[in-house]
């Protein structure tokens, strides 16, 4: 009777142990050929610049082969679902950000994947802040000159992005929720018509990544009156921010980070957040992202994880006010 217990309890303690060390077992041999970062987005846009800066520094230090395959469309979907279906040995990783992961959940009737169910947070990679700008013989000096002028005539004053659900329009929508006020919308297909349309006249304000306009407010086509982060950004460092130009706790930033597919093994979770810190943290590459507008944000996996649930709930509302809905 007593072996016969023994017997039993052995049997319990090694099927329990059995997940462990399967897992040990994959990452004592991981990598065991080259990792695949999917990127949503077509070549040679934001995500996919920074999707090879990253993982060439991350290659030249840990001697891994990465792979980038670029997979485009519904808005980020596509790739998202390709990586959340993947098998999950640490082969396969995405490179997600805001509107896919944050937006997209509230944006479209129905989505392939869970971002927080499917996927497993790795690391934050950075944040691109967004800036709100008017041509330079605007009447706006400060973004108060805006409210005020709004206030006084709800939807007279236009605005423009690069389309509807996009993080430039709901950041303005999110802005409009704190103010009190309501500007009228106008989406473009991208960024160019936007650009020529706002610096025409056609169009009085703009909201777009900092990195997009930068260019034109330097050479003075553009004028800025807030950046979206919470902090100056060192590209526009006399440009003030929503939150001190009387929004206290605004923050509406386009952030990047690494992920897996849900049952990703938490050490290969945590090996590769460890070497996605080291490469954020050197000079080099902090200074290639930076170059690019990027606030470059090494952090933890569960750091990640609570950033995406957090800004879920955060967009929802934004979302559903706006009235944008993708099918």
């Amino acid at each position: 009777m007593q072996t016969s217990a023994l017997s039993l309890r052995l049997a319990v303690v090694l099927i329990a142990s059995m997940p462990f060390m399967s897992a040990n077992g994959q990452t004592d041999n991981w990598p065991s050929k080259p990792i695949r970062i999917v990127v949503p987005f077509p070549a040679g846009g934001g995500t996919d610049i920074i999707a090879r800066d990253v993982t060439q520094k991350m290659s030249a230090t840990t001697k891994w082969t990465f792979i980038i395959d670029n997979k485009p469309g519904s808005g980020g979907n596509l790739g998202i679902d390709t990586a959340a279906k993947a098998l999950a040995d640490g082969h396969s990783l995405v490179v997600g950000q805001t509107s896919n992961l944050a937006i997209n959940p509230s944006l479209y009737n129905k989505l392939p994947y869970d971002p927080v169910r499917d996927l497993a947070p790795i690391g934050l990679i950075g944040n691109a802040p967004l800036v709100l700008v008017v041509a330079t013989d605007s009447p706006f000096k400060t973004l108060a000159d805006v409210v005020k002028t709004a206030k006084a005539q709800p939807g007279h004053i236009n605005y423009a992005t690069s389309g509807n659900g996009t993080v430039a329009h709901l950041a303005t929508e999110l802005f409009q929720r704190e103010a009190g006020i309501k500007l009228t919308h106008i989406p473009y297909k991208g960024a160019s018509q936007g650009l020529t349309d706002v610096i025409g006249g056609q169009v009085q304000l703009y909201m777009s990544s900092v990195p997009t306009l930068l260019g034109h407010i330097k050479n003075g086509k553009l004028r800025a009156l807030a950046v979206t982060a919470a902090n100056r950004t060192d590209d526009l460092p006399q440009t003030p921010t929503v939150a001190e130009s009387g929004y206290k706790g605004f923050e509406a930033v386009t952030w990047f980070g690494l992920l897996g597919p849900a049952k990703l093994p938490p050490a290969i979770v945590t090996t590769i957040n460890v070497e996605l810190n080291k490469a954020l943290n050197s000079s080099d590459l902090r200074k290639k992202l930076e170059d690019q507008g990027l606030n470059v944000t090494p952090g933890t996996s569960d750091e990640f994880g609570k950033l995406i649930k957090s800004d879920i709930g955060k967009w929802a509302p934004v979302v559903k006010d706006s009235g944008a809905k993708v099918d």
